[in-house]
């Protein structure tokens, strides 16, 4: 079994404590208040901008054979989920220009950008965002908010192709054969702070 599927068993029941959080539900159901996914957005936004910092830094030290997926993973994130939440702020009054990092914020892209000092390290603490957002939308997807601002949301985790993206970190993993131990212990760490974000303020 290779890293990444080690990862993936480790990581389901983590997984499924995220889809137990109430602002996931909320997002499920379509009836999240709108204040509480303000203030998600918000702080997801200053999070994406830093997780495209991640990649950049990770780009740099990436083998020939990863460094276009690295630049096709900046490129996903600015554009299309970064776009994304542009999109909804109006709908939300959320001020992403003059938003604040809070403490779950801080620490996560802090814990990233020191990651991602090490390669194959980077890869592993990074690849709960990219694996999780994937499954969540996959299933949400299954049953999707009727309400659209949420849809929206669900379709973009949703999508094949960000399924794709998250699929060739995995091979990625695999391919730069970090310490296993030290792999789990920072996906581990992704994870816990994955579902610490959505205690939104």
């Amino acid at each position: 079994m290779g890293i990444s599927a080690d990862l993936h068993a480790i990581g389901r029941p983590m997984l499924d404590a995220q889809l137990a959080h109430p602002t996931v539900r909320g997002i499920a159901a379509g009836d999240l208040p709108e204040a509480v996914f303000r203030s998600w957005l918000e702080q997801d936004y200053l999070y994406l901008l830093d997780y495209v910092r991640v990649f950049s830094r990770l780009a740099w030290q990436a083998p020939d054979a990863h460094l276009g997926d690295l630049v096709d993973l900046a490129h996903s994130t600015w554009h299309d989920e970064l776009d994304l939440h542009r999109s909804l702020s109006a709908g939300f009054g959320a001020d992403l220009d003059g938003a604040v990092k809070g403490p779950a914020c801080a620490a996560y892209t802090s814990f990233l950008l020191e990651s991602a000092a090490d390669y194959g390290e980077g890869l592993a603490a990074l690849y709960p965002c990219m694996w999780g957002y994937s499954t969540l939308g996959r299933i949400l997807a299954a049953d999707p908010p009727a309400e659209p601002r949420y849809k929206a949301w669900v379709d973009t985790y949703a999508d094949p192709a960000f399924a794709a993206l998250s699929a060739r970190i995995a091979v990625m993993i695999d391919e730069a054969a970090p310490d296993p131990a030290r792999a789990r212990e920072l996906f581990v760490r992704g994870m816990e702070h994955e579902l610490a974000f959505w205690d939104v303020p």
